[in-house]
């Protein structure tokens, strides 16, 4: 089965491409779609995400929600991740350490960044913690989060 980087480059070349693979990731992951998550940029080891501020995003105080920040760290990591593990292994998020820096108004960004070498060289389960970064539009971080993803070979068919 292809990675998400696959899967996003396979989907770059068709008309409305990109909008059709942002709408895939609400359709394999039915949670992820709720914050409508926009990839704006995706490489090995590198994932960048937007959502906009929506009234369904948003809390009481009209800033958006901590479930929706956290719910766009774990996709960003997640994919930067997925994106340079061995195709032998697997992942899956075991926790996460958040800040609320400031609060989070118009469309955020996320970024995570991966060390795809020391990753790509994994060969026995691990836990490797991703960092990702939330900014807003004037580039001020309004979030950060340390997850912990546990990595570990895939189960024989």
């Amino acid at each position: 089965m292809p990675n998400m980087l696959e899967q996003y480059n396979s989907f770059a070349g068709l008309p409305a491409g990109q909008f059709l693979f942002n709408k895939a990731i609400g359709f394999k992951a039915p949670f992820f779609g709720k914050i409508k998550p926009n990839v704006i940029e995706f490489t090995p080891g590198l994932c960048r995400i937007e959502i906009k501020d929506r009234w369904s995003v948003r809390n009481h105080i009209g800033t958006i929600n901590a479930g929706a920040l956290c719910t766009l760290a774990e996709i960003t990591g997640g994919m930067a991740l997925d994106s340079v593990v061995p195709k032998s292994m697997r992942w899956i998020p075991r926790g996460m350490t958040v800040s609320y820096v400031k609060k989070a108004t118009g469309t955020i960004t996320a970024l995570s960044v991966c060390d795809a070498q020391a990753i790509s060289s994994i060969t026995q389960a691990e836990d490797i913690i991703v960092k990702v970064t939330v900014t807003n539009q004037q580039q001020e971080t309004v979030f950060a989060a340390d997850i912990n993803f546990y990595v570990s070979l895939k189960k024989p068919n």
